[in-house]
């Protein structure tokens, strides 16, 4: 078990995220539903708690109520080994959501996500300031992040 696991407050949709996200990344799965009793505070039978794995990393998920709400403060960050998983991830995680700047963006239920291809850390550690400098550049004009448009800048 885990030692430290990500909680996530929803209103009402815990269930339906947790099933979201288990069905956007391999290696994930529903691992527990717990539902409220008659003692409350929510109603008896409805879902209170979903925990879930995405990729191996456990999760917890509550229907706590509209008290609070998810910002860019968190996020979740994915490391993209390809351009497909870039692509397939934004698409998916984005439905219906809000894309943001610089690989960002808010999906369905609020939640932030980062979509970071691995080449994008590796050339920012670029011991070459200019070069890293220019990948910077490239990348904050960005929605979604591009490789080729990173390396492209890369190489002046």
């Amino acid at each position: 078990m885990q030692k430290i696991t990500t909680f996530l407050w929803f209103d009402d949709r815990a269930e339906e995220a947790a099933g979201f996200y288990t069905s956007v990344f391999d290696d994930s799965r529903i691992v527990e539903v717990q539902r409220y009793g008659e003692a409350g505070p929510g109603e008896a039978g409805t879902v209170m708690v979903v925990t879930f794995e995405l990729a191996g990393q456990r999760f917890i998920a509550l229907n706590g109520g509209p008290q609070f709400t998810f910002n860019e403060a968190v996020s979740l960050s994915v490391d993209c080994g390809t351009q497909e998983e870039v692509d397939e991830l934004w698409a998916k995680l984005g439905d219906g959501g809000q894309e943001g700047a610089c690989g960002w963006l808010k999906d369905r239920f609020g939640l932030w996500w980062q979509i970071v291809p691995r080449a994008l850390t590796e050339l920012l550690g670029d011991p070459d300031p200019v070069r890293s400098n220019r990948v910077m550049r490239a990348m904050l004009g960005m929605k979604k992040i591009d490789i080729q448009e990173l390396v492209d800048a890369a190489g002046g």
